[in-house]
């Protein structure tokens, strides 16, 4: 037993087996660790080799960094290169998160020397985290001087926290214009899906309204890049190449400030609207709306107090009505219905009718009053639109029935837009009985017609067409386009582009000679002493065409009287005035609508007289074309507003 036991141990041992097994093992580990060797050595080469340009690349990436450049924003001037916006720079308190240890406890110091509200905190906090490493982000904008002064002091205390001037949209006209200009103010979210991210990388603000919107692709510029080195921690070391940014184009406005600012001061605390034009180019002179706001407010951001003192106003100031307000036109189109009719053959200028004061329809004992409680007696056309006689465009609107009153106002630009360069514009109503039928799913009725003869009823324009469609008279059925830009120059040592208006469209009519009897008519609403704006231009050294209007505000009872005094204010009559002047070769068309002034001759006319008087009696601007080297180029303001 014990002798099979040894036997079986030697043979367990057996020297020679047990080499063997060693020298496979030995080879298999060698040629494992020759397939490793080999693998790391392919590895290597692919790496070092196949590879180098992109991983030398991205080592580059990890140390070098692109940083953009936001680009000036281009200037706005009026036709004489008055200044409308521009930048200015102004200090702001900036915090690098980085490089602050406790950032609360920092905030709550900061407080003690600059105050905050907790908006700017939000604002703060909001755009900190969409902050690049080691990038200032803003906690106050809009720093004082004393605020400045006082932390610069003490600003060794706080490191991470410094005051920095940057560029920044201001107004210096303020409320001037504020409409029309409109405004910058800070990148939504919205706004950042439609933009051209690369563009604008480095900019915050972005036209909201107005010109600053419409031509946003003209006014901001391109962007520039800089090249830096950056440590581990993402701190610039050095800049190792810069491309600078393009500055953004200036805009120059066919608006006259000088005669801006008569139109609002003439329009004083009133709330309503003007827009004063030249009728043979198309360009707005001076476009007013009131009450206005300060411009100047909303760059960087409005406080939540300012906003909803501007929100909550009952006659809101934020809303555009030269543009966007819609209000019954009134008397004031009662020279274009005259007009129709002559060519519609329904009157002729010696047929006379007489007037009670009042018109009945056919089989109907309703009574359409006129403003006149005794009547004009009896009057031909003329005299009618002089007095501005109710029963005589009574009778002419039943004879002349809707549809064909809807068609001839249409080629006065009523019941759509104007297409004019600037956003939000209303289009008012020219009603027919398709119109009703479409929206209100009910017949037109007769009574309607007489209403909407009058400039009344569910006929409403913008102040913008009223004074197109004036313009329209004025020029004897010239079609231009109302527009407000008047040159783009992009570089600051290029030449100005000027803004060739198109080719006008023309109104034809059956008898031109209507076109001068309705000037006529027009011209002696303003001279001969019955007529309704004879105060107001009595002893001009110009002739004057224009017509007043009264647009109610809400119906009154067949067999109430209307007592302003009785009514509250806010539901008194519009009061309107349009026109134009010289009467022998128009240069300004001008419409005034004051909201609830009551009488148009006796409040919207004197108005509208300060307006020619600042216009016609001034002494002529050298405008841009005739002094800075202007080049005249046929081009669209749509076109330049897309950035041609």
């Amino acid at each position: 037993m014990k002798w099979f036991q040894s036997t079986h141990r030697d043979q367990l041992v057996d020297p020679h087996v047990a080499a063997s097994r060693f020298r496979q093992r030995t080879l298999i580990l060698t040629l494992f660790a020759l397939l490793l060797l080999g693998l790391l050595v392919w590895r290597l080469v692919y790496l070092q080799v196949q590879r180098h340009d992109h991983y030398a690349t991205a080592s580059t990436n990890n140390r070098v960094h692109i940083h953009a450049i936001a680009p000036e924003r281009g200037l706005i001037f009026d036709r004489n290169g008055f200044v409308l916006a521009h930048n200015l720079p102004s200090f702001q308190l900036e915090i690098i998160r980085e490089d602050v240890n406790d950032l609360e406890q920092t905030l709550r110091e900061i407080a003690r020397y600059i105050p905050f509200s907790d908006g700017d905190v939000a604002r703060f906090r909001k755009a900190m985290q969409h902050a690049a490493p080691f990038q200032g982000v803003a906690l106050r904008h809009k720093l004082s001087e004393r605020e400045v002064a006082a932390f610069s002091v003490v600003q060794h205390q706080f490191p991470g926290v410094e005051i920095v001037a940057r560029l920044r949209r201001h107004y210096p006209q303020n409320a001037l214009a504020g409409h029309t200009i409109g405004y910058v103010g800070r990148i939504d979210e919205r706004e950042k899906a439609r933009l051209d991210r690369a563009n604008y990388r480095a900019t915050r603000d972005i036209g909201k309204i107005g010109i600053e919107r419409q031509f946003e692709s003209l006014l901001h510029g391109q962007v520039g890049h800089q090249q830096v080195e950056v440590n581990v921690e993402g701190r610039v070391l050095r800049v190792l190449e810069e491309q600078a940014p393009r500055e953004g184009a200036a805009v120059y406005l066919t608006l006259d400030t000088s005669l801006q600012r008569a139109a609002e001061e003439a329009l004083g605390e009133h709330s309503g609207a003007i827009v004063a034009l030249d009728p043979q180019t198309g360009e707005i002179l001076a476009m007013v709306s009131k009450p206005a706001f300060d411009n100047n407010l909303f760059v960087g951001g409005i406080s939540v107090p300012d906003y909803a003192a501007l929100r909550d106003d009952w006659r809101r100031p934020l809303f555009n009505r030269a543009l966007s307000g819609t209000y019954p036109p009134g008397s004031t189109l009662k020279p274009i219905m005259a007009l129709g009719s002559l060519e519609a053959g329904v009157v002729n200028t010696s047929r006379k009718i007489y007037c009670p004061g009042y018109y009945r329809l056919p089989n109907d004992d309703h009574r359409y009053r006129d403003w006149k409680k005794n009547g004009h007696g009896f009057v031909n056309l003329e005299q009618a639109i002089v007095e501005s006689c109710d029963v005589m465009f009574y009778d002419l609107s039943h004879r002349m029935g809707i549809d064909r009153i809807a068609e001839f106002f249409d080629q006065f630009g009523f019941g759509r837009a104007t297409g004019i360069d600037l956003a939000a514009e209303s289009v008012g109503i020219l009603p027919d009985r398709a119109w009703k039928q479409r929206h209100y799913g009910q017949m037109w009725y007769p009574g309607e017609t007489l209403i909407a003869g009058i400039g009344q009823g569910y006929f409403t324009a913008t102040p913008l067409q009223i004074v197109n469609a004036m313009a329209m008279l004025a020029t004897r059925g010239q079609i231009v386009q109302p527009h407000l830009l008047y040159a783009v120059q992009a570089q600051p040592d290029a030449a100005p582009n000027v803004y060739q208006t198109p080719a006008p469209d023309q109104i034809t009519l059956r008898k031109p000679s209507h076109w001068d009897y309705i000037h006529k008519t027009m011209w002696n609403s303003t001279r001969r002493r019955r007529g309704t704006a004879y105060t107001a231009f009595k002893g001009t050294d110009y002739h004057v065409a224009g017509k007043t209007g009264t647009a109610q505000v809400f119906s009154v009872a067949q067999d109430a009287e209307y007592d302003k005094e009785q009514v509250a204010k806010r539901l008194r009559d519009h009061a309107l005035f349009a026109g134009f002047a010289p009467l022998e070769s128009p240069e300004l068309a001008v419409v005034v609508i004051v909201e609830n002034g009551g009488s148009g001759g006796a409040v919207a006319a004197p108005i509208a007289r300060q307006i020619f008087d600042a216009w016609l009696t001034r002494t002529p601007s050298p405008v841009l074309s005739s002094h800075q080297g202007a080049e005249t180029v046929s081009a669209t303001a749509a076109e330049y507003a897309h950035g041609r």
